[in-house]
């Protein structure tokens, strides 16, 4: 005997209702799902499913804010893909602020806004219009994911009302670039080039040339007699006097002790 007509119903029912409770972020777009969205949520793989949470103070009352990053806030078979949800302090009641079924995101150079719609329509505000999260990632590179912070709701509009939250994160920091001058290069390779030489210099000098102490730098004779010819360069070129240069005293020469002129004194005799 098969099973009652409203079992079936019940089963397809529910069936169909947990085929409809999401795990991730879906982009809205119709059948055509912007290439861009899709990679910058691919960017904020990392954070999937992380939750953070944020209070405030409106009045006397306080609230909680709830935000899962492309993630449900339940896993139970009641979850309405709920991604961010206000909670008051004290009370049961909550409200979704945005579901992940109904995902916007934006990008720019340091920042991501992500954007959850089909919130909980609000009472009396906006029109009764379905509330809307949104929520800007900025770029941090202290932190993978923090500082969740509300930032303002805007509710005085008749339309298009909206929550801001603020959150940093390094997944929206740019990409850094290393940029090296053909200078460096060159640098680079030098120096390689140089290690290069000397360990194989000194392990062919050590294990096949059986040379020891200093002798085990390759070309040793050759970097002496280069050092040696740089240093009487550099005193070639550098020193401040000549060479060879008189002193202020001279020493007792035999061209000092040549004969001295005879003076005569004949001038002097009496006439």
């Amino acid at each position: 005997m098969g099973a009652p007509l409203w079992f079936v119903s019940i089963a397809a029912l529910l069936a169909f209702s947990a085929a409809d409770v999401l795990d991730d972020c879906q982009l809205v777009g119709g059948d055509k799902k912007s290439a861009g969205e899709q990679a910058v949520l691919a960017k904020l793989a990392p954070l999937k499913g992380k939750r953070f949470e944020a209070k405030t103070k409106e009045g006397s009352d306080d609230y909680k804010y709830s935000f899962v990053v492309c993630g449900r806030l339940s896993n139970d078979s009641k979850s309405t893909n709920e991604g961010l949800v206000q909670s008051k302090e004290g009370s049961t009641d909550t409200s979704v602020i945005g579901r992940i079924n109904d995902t916007h995101i934006i990008s720019g150079t340091d920042w991501i806004l992500l954007i959850y719609g089909s919130g909980d329509k609000y009472d009396t505000h906006c029109n009764s219009e379905a509330r809307k999260a949104m929520v800007m990632i900025s770029c941090s590179k202290k932190t993978l994911g923090g500082d969740f912070t509300v930032v303002q709701e805007e509710r005085n509009k008749s339309r298009e009302c909206f929550y801001l939250f603020e959150m940093d994160s390094s997944l929206a920091c740019p990409p850094e670039e290393s940029h090296l001058s053909v200078g460096s290069i060159l640098l680079i390779v030098f120096a390689v080039l140089v290690a290069v030489y000397i360990v194989g210099g000194f392990l062919y000098q050590r294990f096949v040339v059986g040379a020891k102490g200093m002798e085990q730098f390759p070309n040793i004779t050759f970097w002496q007699e280069l050092g040696n010819l740089m240093a009487d360069g550099c005193d070639f070129v550098c020193r401040s006097r000549p060479r060879t240069s008189d002193t202020a005293y001279r020493g007792v020469g035999d061209d000092q002790l040549a004969e001295e002129p005879e003076e005569r004194d004949d001038h002097l005799l009496p006439m």
